[in-house]
């Protein structure tokens, strides 16, 4: 009995072993992450530039498709475009992947008044202005869902020149019609509001 004890912990032992080092080997980056991606979006996926996305947590089909989108150039984007021949041969979900396993680092609100004022928004919406709440599709903790994206812990600047992209035209692909329409709808205190409020989630 003391014997079979012994093997059955060293089995256990060498799939924790195995499992670990899987674990770590699903953690490193793909070359394209070091040399390409995480120039902007950092290489664990938190950016430190206020209007380039953090793509840690970010949902990985939502991630693939954007890819996709840069690459058939249905979604534009300047900063994109050097980086273009290199995503077309890359693997997409590799990168989309590994980044949705990297785990997004906290922000600071800057105004807590402003950002409650954008809890309303994003919890409620403004039915009087035909504003849905934000968090009916990108799930009520701002993680999103599929193809709807993390918003929680977005940069406030990047979150306020989506809305305006959106509410120009700039930016048409994924719900476009939608977002616009949306984003037209909301004056520039509500998306400020509301930007305040996501990015400290």
């Amino acid at each position: 009995m003391k014997q079979k004890s012994i093997r059955l912990s060293g089995t256990g032992l060498m799939l924790l072993t195995w499992c670990l080092a899987a674990t770590a080997l699903a953690d490193e980056p793909p070359q394209i992450v070091t040399e390409i991606c995480g120039g902007c979006h950092g290489v664990d996926g938190n950016s430190i530039v206020p209007t380039f996305p953090s793509l840690a947590g970010q949902q990985t089909e939502y991630t693939v498709k954007q890819l996709k989108e840069f690459v058939s150039r249905k979604r534009l984007n300047v900063a994109m475009e050097p980086f273009l021949p290199q995503l077309k041969q890359a693997d997409l979900d590799e990168i989309a992947t590994y980044f949705y396993a990297q785990k997004p680092a906290p922000r600071e609100v800057g105004d807590a008044a402003l950002a409650e004022a954008g809890r309303a928004i994003f919890e409620r919406g403004k039915p009087d202005a035909g504003v849905p709440a934000c968090g009916a599709c990108h799930m009520p903790t701002g993680e999103g869902f599929t193809r709807f994206p993390r918003l929680a812990g977005q940069d406030q600047e990047y979150i306020k020149k989506q809305i305006a992209d959106f509410r120009s035209g700039t930016r048409n692909n994924d719900r476009g019609r939608v977002m616009r329409a949306i984003a037209e709808r909301m004056s520039d205190q509500d998306t400020e509001a509301v930007a305040g409020f996501i990015s400290g989630l």
